[in-house]
């Protein structure tokens, strides 16, 4: 195997990206991917009309074609329908999406509503100080996938391992699966700004850009195994 410096990568790839390996044609690499899909969905594609994404096409554009994608796991959570009642029938029509795709395992965590008290940034003089605030946090999708990238790199089900997420709590796995098992880890960081420390631990980065989100989308419909159209939401526009 090939290992081509950064700067020859950006030159062989035509395209400019911020560091980083690139391998040679004479090797395909078995690739797992580990989607935060929380991460994703909030740094990448809130507000956006990219949300009908096929990980595996997006991936694909991002990543070298040495990379033969094996697998994609995306970590999630159902949402409640709390505040958008419509948002969880939206959103189970994109994992059926997802589903059409032999590649994708999808791990569910939970969304857990909270109140937490908060202090006031600038207090009003004579009222309280402190506030109480509804709050969701998402809890065991970066424990899961935290878990499944040292397993799978420990049974050495894959060559290279990448990361979609900017979530610093992931630095010690990616770490342990880069430098105690020498496997290559590389990030996919969903917006231009990847947090220092996960570039220090990762073999490379990788960056989500428009026209690779738009390049990465769904037909409309999708087309199951047994006839079945999956029609995108029709507000996802």
């Amino acid at each position: 195997m090939v290992i081509y410096p950064p700067a020859a990568c950006c030159r062989l790839k035509g395209r400019q990206e911020t560091g980083g390996f690139c391998f040679s044609s004479g090797r395909i690499l078995r690739t797992y991917i580990y989607v935060d899909g929380f991460n994703l969905y909030n740094r990448a594609l809130k507000g956006t009309a990219y949300k009908w994404l096929n990980l595996k096409v997006l991936c694909e554009h991002v990543l070298n074609p040495a990379n033969e994608i094996i697998a994609v796991k995306y970590y999630t959570a159902r949402v409640s329908g709390e505040r958008d009642p419509d948002q969880p029938r939206r959103q189970q029509i994109y994992f059926n999406a997802l589903e059409t795709l032999p590649e994708i395992s999808i791990y569910y965590g939970k969304f857990l509503p909270k109140k937490i008290r908060r202090p006031l940034v600038t207090p009003v003089a004579g009222l309280p100080k402190f506030v109480e605030v509804h709050t969701i946090e998402e809890k065991g999708s970066d424990v899961n996938l935290a878990a499944h990238l040292v397993r799978d790199g420990f049974k050495d089900l894959f060559d290279v391992a990448v990361v979609l997420s900017k979530d610093t709590d992931l630095i010690e796995p990616m770490r342990i699966v880069r430098h105690e098992l020498g496997k290559v880890v590389g990030m996919i960081c969903p917006d231009k700004d990847a947090p220092q420390g996960l570039k220090d631990v990762a073999s490379f980065v990788r960056h989500i850009t428009h026209s690779r989100l738009a390049a990465g989308q769904f037909p409309n419909p999708v087309i199951a195994a047994d006839g079945t159209k999956i029609n995108k939401p029709a507000d996802w526009k």
